[in-house]
C-alpha cells in the first residue's frame, strides 16, 4: 500500500485507546458510542486497520438474537468501506479489525435495518449478531483529495521513486465505462507527465499526448512495474462533453465515470539542470556508479547536435572517430552542454535540450555541419564514454595542496582578464578549498597558504564586485581583514561594496582607515571623491523629499494623502497610524542627529539636515493629532 502509516504512540493502541482497554479474546465492549458492541473471537495480525474507502474481503455469518441465521458467505464477500455498500454497523466495526481477526458484532437497529427491517428475513427494529472474519483489504488512494480520482494497487512496484512532471513515462492501460463497456486498450504508450514547452510554443520532447488528465496524475504516485486500478470521475476524465469515437477509441458519454487498469512499465528521467527549464536532460540509458565530472575534469563523449527540424549541425565520436575530449567549465562548448556534462555518469546516454540563452544566443552560428540560426533551441544526444577527475584535496600532501591552489589562482586570473568573472570566481573558490584547513601544515606551509588565501579572497572579492554581489564582497574582504587588519586592498574593495549597498558611513570609515595606512593611494582617494558625490546626491534627494512633505503641509492637505492607505479605515484608525508614525519619526530623528555630529565626517551635514526635517515633520503630525 502507498499510504504512510504512523506507529501507535507509546501507551496507546491503533485507535487511540488505553492499552489496558484493548480487547482480549472472549471480551466484549461497546465501540463508537452508538450501541455497537464487539466481542473478540480471534486476534489478528499486525497493527494496521482498514479505513473508509478501502476494499475489504470478509467471511461472515449473520443471526438474529434468537439464533436464527439470516445470511452467511459461501465465498468471501468484497465491498468498500464508507460507501454505503453494507449496513453502518459493519462499516464501523470492520474499521476496528486487523488482518485475519475474527469478531462477533452486536448491531443495534439504528446501525442495521432500523424500524423497517429487511423483510422477509429481518423483522423491524431487529438487533443483529454478525460474526466477521477480516481476510484482507486493498487500500484506495484518493490521489487528488477530492474523491475524483481513486487508485488501488493491484501489483506493487519496485523501489521508491515516482515519475515527476517533466519525466517521460512508458505505460500500458485498458479503459472501461463503469458498466464494463470497453473504451480503449493500449499496450505501449509514451507521454511526458507534464508538457515542457519551448519558446516557440512546441513541446520540447516528442511525446505529449495521453488519454485523459487522470493518467498523468496517477503515474506520479506509481513505482516502476506497478499495476493499479483507477476509478476516474468525470472531472479527471472527459467531463460534461464526453468523447466521440475516433479510430480505435470508443465513445465516452458525457459525465461518465471511467475504470482504468494502468501499468507503469518504466520512465525516462528529465532533469531541469538550469532550474529555469532552459536546460533539460532526458536520460535514455542510466550510467554506472555515482561519480560525475566536476569543473576542470577531462571528459570523453560521443555527441550529435540537432535543430528542432532534425538538421544535424555537429557530430563527434561516431563512425570510428575517437570521442570528443574536452575540459568541463573551460568554455570549450556552449554553456548548456557544459552544465549538462557535469550531471552525467560514465556510460550514461541522454538527450539535452538547450534554449538559446544557454546555446548560441540571438545570432546565427556557423557550426561543423550546418548553420545554427539565431534564437535556436538545440538538441544534443550525448554519451559519456569516460572522464578523469582532478585529484581530490584529501588525496594530496600539504605541498601538493598549496601547488594546486596556486594553479587554480592563476587559472582564475586568466578568466578574470578575459572578463569571465563567474568562472574566475569559481577558480578562486576552488583554490581556497585546497588550503582552507591547514592544521596539518608546517609553519612555513601555513605562511605560504596564508599569502595565497589572502590573494584569492581579494581577487574573488573583485569578481563579486563585477558581478554586483556586494554582500559577498563585504564578507570576503572582512575575512581578509581578520587575517591582515591593515590590508588596504580589502578596505578599498569593501568600501566600494558599502557604497553600492548605500552603507555610506561604513564606506567612509574604511576609506579613512585605508588612507591612514597608505595616504598616497590614488585608487582610494578616487573612491573618496565618489563617496562625496554620492553623499551630495542623497542630500539632494532628502531635501527634495522632505521639502515636498512640508509644502503639502503648508497647503493643509490631509495627512493621509501623503501616504494613502490601501484600505479606508475609520478616523480613529487613521489617527492611530499618524501617532505611531510620529513616535517613529521622532526617535529616528534623534538617532540621526547623534550620528550626524561625528566630527570630520563627510556625512554629518546631510544627517543633521535630515534629523531636523524629521523633527519638524513629527511636530506637525503631533499637532494634527491633537487637533483631532
Amino acid at each position: 500500500m502507498d499510504e504512510d502509516f504512523d506507529l501507535p504512540a507509546a501507551g496507546m493502541d491503533e485507535k487511540g485507546m488505553d492499552p489496558e482497554k484493548i480487547l482480549k479474546v472472549g471480551e466484549e465492549r461497546e465501540i463508537g458510542g452508538k450501541g455497537l458492541k464487539k466481542q473478540l473471537l480471534k486476534e489478528g495480525d499486525g497493527w494496521e486497520n482498514p479505513k473508509s474507502g478501502d476494499e475489504v474481503e470478509v467471511n461472515y455469518v449473520g443471526t438474529l438474537l434468537d439464533g436464527t441465521k439470516f445470511d452467511s458467505s459461501l465465498t468471501p464477500l468484497k465491498f468498500r468501506l464508507g460507501q454505503g455498500d453494507v449496513i453502518k454497523g459493519w462499516d464501523e466495526g470492520i474499521q476496528t479489525m486487523k488482518k485475519n481477526e475474527k469478531a462477533l458484532f452486536t448491531i443495534p437497529p439504528e446501525l442495521a435495518y432500523g424500524a423497517l427491517g429487511s423483510p422477509p428475513k429481518i423483522p423491524p427494529n431487529s438487533t443483529l449478531k454478525v460474526e466477521v472474519e477480516l481476510l484482507s483489504w486493498i487500500s484506495w488512494k484518493d490521489i487528488c483529495k477530492d474523491g475524483g480520482l481513486l487508485k488501488k494497487v493491484l501489483v506493487e512496484g519496485e523501489g521508491w521513486q515516482n515519475p515527476r512532471d517533466p519525466d517521460e513515462v512508458f505505460v500500458k492501460f485498458e479503459v472501461q465505462l463503469e458498466d464494463g463497456t470497453a473504451v480503449l486498450k493500449q499496450d505501449a504508450v509514451e507521454f511526458t507527465v507534464r508538457e515542457v514547452m519551448g519558446a516557440a510554443g512546441y513541446n520540447l520532447f516528442s511525446f505529449s499526448c495521453h488519454f485523459c488528465p487522470a493518467l498523468s496524475k496517477a503515474v506520479k504516485t506509481m513505482k516502476k512495474g506497478e499495476k493499479a486500478h483507477l476509478l476516474v470521475k468525470p472531472q479527471y476524465g472527459f467531463g460534461e462533453k464526453g468523447k466521440p469515437a475516433a479510430g480505435n477509441e470508443f465513445y465516452v458519454p458525457p459525465n461518465a465515470t471511467l475504470q482504468i487498469n494502468l501499468k507503469l512499465v518504466s520512465w525516462k528521467i528529465v532533469s531541469d539542470i538550469s532550474h529555469d527549464k532552459k536546460i533539460l536532460k532526458k536520460i535514455l540509458r542510466e550510467g554506472e556508479g555515482y561519480e560525475r565530472p566536476h569543473d576542470g575534469a577531462t571528459v570523453r563523449v560521443k555527441l550529435t547536435g540537432k535543430l528542432h527540424d532534425g538538421t544535424i549541425f555537429a557530430r563527434k565520436g561516431h563512425d570510428f572517430e575517437p570521442p570528443l575530449e574536452l575540459k568541463v567549465d573551460e568554455d570549450q562548448v556552449i554553456e548548456g552542454l557544459d552544465r549538462a556534462l557535469k550531471t552525467m555518469k560514465k556510460g550514461e546516454v541522454a538527450i539535452v535540450v538547450i534554449q538559446p540563452e544557454y546555446a548560441f544566443g540571438q545570432s546565427e552560428s556557423l557550426q561543423e555541419l550546418a548553420v545554427v540560426p539565431g534564437n535556436s533551441t538545440v538538441y544534443y544526444e550525448v554519451e559519456m564514454i569516460s572522464f578523469d577527475k582532478e585529484k581530490e584535496s584529501w588525496d594530496m600532501s600539504a605541498d601538493e595542496k598549496i601547488d594546486a591552489a596556486g594553479k587554480k589562482k592563476e587559472e582564475g586570473n586568466v578568466w578574470y582578464r578575459a572578463g569571465k568573472y563567474q568562472r574566475a570566481s569559481k577558480r578562486y573558490e576552488k583554490a581556497i578549498s585546497f588550503i582552507d584547513y591547514d592544521s596539518s601544515f608546517s609553519e612555513e606551509e601555513k605562511e605560504r597558504a596564508k599569502v595565497l588565501k589572502v590573494s584569492c579572497k581579494l581577487n574573488n572579492a573583485a569578481c563579486k564586485l563585477k558581478l554586483k554581489s556586494f554582500k559577498e564582497t563585504v564578507k570576503l574582504c572582512s575575512e581578509v581583514l581578520e587575517i591582515d587588519g591593515r590590508n588596504v586592498k580589502a578596505l578599498y574593495r569593501r568600501a566600494q561594496a558599502y557604497i553600492d549597498l548605500v552603507e555610506l558611513e561604513l564606506a567612509e570609515k574604511d576609506i579613512k582607515n585605508a588612507l591612514e595606512i597608505d595616504p598616497d593611494n590614488r585608487d582610494v582617494k578616487k573612491e573618496y571623491k565618489i563617496l562625496k558625490e554620492k553623499v551630495k546626491e542623497y542630500d539632494r534627494r532628502d531635501a527634495q523629499f522632505y521639502g515636498n512633505i512640508i509644502a503639502k503641509m503648508k497647503k493643509s492637505e490631509p495627512v493621509e494623502s501623503l501616504d494613502p492607505p490601501k484600505k479606508q479605515g475609520s478616523v480613529s484608525e487613521a489617527i492611530d497610524r499618524i501617532r505611531r508614525s510620529v513616535g517613529g519619526l521622532a526617535e529616528k530623528a534623534v538617532q540621526t542627529y547623534k550620528r550626524g555630529r561625528n566630527p570630520g565626517s563627510v556625512i554629518p551635514a546631510r544627517l543633521v539636515l535630515t534629523s531636523l526635517l524629521m523633527l519638524v515633520l513629527a511636530v506637525v503630525l503631533s499637532f494634527l493629532c491633537l487637533r483631532n
